[in-house]
């Protein structure tokens, strides 16, 4: 970013600087971008972008951190109207691989999406449990006070092997020996964190529809394959991998309001990801091969909501087509459509 100051919070003199916000502030050029890496590292974060924000408007601030800042103990402010939150997903699958290899589908899925794993020649099994350490070090007992590392890791663990299934909270309990309110808050803490994401069952009122477990999805799909043991993928395993990048492209190219489902009933039909427009209700499932879409899942979900447009994602469509797959009319696309989607922004 030409003309950006950049300040790593890391750092205990720029800690100091910000001790002092009015003062840090007027040390900079007017108009310039300001850049806080790690923000949540300072003693009152909220405090210093609150008086940039009011005190010096020219000049433009960038706050990145590792944890959703508004809901850490750190963050004593939440900035309502001084702020717009951006998430930054993984590597998208859309996005120019160039300088990451060629665009492997099992590359990205099996490396994941942090732009050091795909630059590296060789990725060792370590790397990945040694983030996870330092994950728990850095954000969770650092922001969130939670002493329980063992306990804490194990779940996490199970939610990466679990990762696109439905949470249950007693089975988790019982499977990590921790209580079913430690679970709640340390799955809150995971989700707050960004490590989890969360997806609610859509529902319209049918009580043949599931309408409280979520899907749980990991942040990365790179850790899932690392803590199942995969060091290479079957054609069983590919499928529901890249439903964890089509939730992450499904999420940047939306509006913030909007909200990524999932639909299913209680005899197991389900759809991949719905997104509500109004009346409408567009249905998205995620394939590696386009034909393989199994029809009744289709056709349960329209006979419930018939109002929507239909997709069907794959990371092997270049140029999008039209097909049809029983009476239903399918749009076949690839993850960079999604962004062009109208009435998504």
């Amino acid at each position: 970013m030409p003309g950006a100051v950049v300040l790593n919070c890391d750092l205990p003199s720029v800690a100091r600087r910000a001790d002092d916000p009015e003062l840090l502030f007027r040390s900079l050029p007017a108009r310039s971008i300001v850049v806080f890496d790690e923000v949540h590292r300072l003693a009152d974060p909220s405090g210093v972008l609150k008086i940039g924000a009011d005190v010096f408007p020219s000049l433009k601030l960038l706050a990145t951190g590792s944890s959703t800042l508004a809901a850490t103990r750190t963050f004593r402010d939440s900035l309502t109207g001084r702020k717009s939150v951006v998430h930054l997903p993984p590597v998208l699958w859309s996005e120019s691989l160039a300088g990451f290899g060629e665009p492997n589908v099992d590359r990205r899925l099996l490396r994941g999406g942090l732009p050091e794993l795909l630059l590296a020649d060789r990725v060792e099994p370590a790397w990945y449990a040694e983030w996870l350490d330092s994950f728990y070090a850095r954000d969770i007992q650092a922001l969130f006070g939670i002493r329980e590392r063992a306990g804490f890791l194990r779940l996490l663990h199970l939610m990466l092997r679990q990762s696109g299934g439905m949470a249950d909270y007693t089975a988790l309990s019982q499977e990590c020996d921790l209580s079913r309110p430690t679970v709640k808050a340390h799955l809150e803490a995971m989700r707050v964190a960004c490590a989890l994401t969360a997806v609610p069952p859509f529902h319209g009122g049918s009580r043949r529809e599931i309408v409280k477990r979520p899907r749980v999805y990991a942040f990365d799909t790179g850790f899932v394959c690392f803590v199942r043991g995969w060091e290479s993928l079957r054609d069983e395993d590919r499928g529901g991998l890249w439903e964890h990048l089509v939730l992450d492209a499904l999420r940047t190219a939306m509006e913030p309001a909007r909200t990524v489902s999932f639909w299913r009933d209680k005899s197991g039909r389900e759809v991949d990801f719905v997104v509500a427009r109004g009346r409408d209700v567009d249905a998205f499932e995620c394939t590696i091969r386009p034909d393989r879409v199994d029809r009744r899942n289709l056709d349960a979900f329209r006979d419930a909501y018939p109002r929507g447009r239909n997709f069907v994602v794959s990371p092997f469509v270049d140029d999008a087509y039209d097909i049809r797959i029983g009476t239903h009319a399918v749009r076949a696309i690839g993850s960079a459509d999604l962004m062009l989607l109208q009435h998504f922004r």
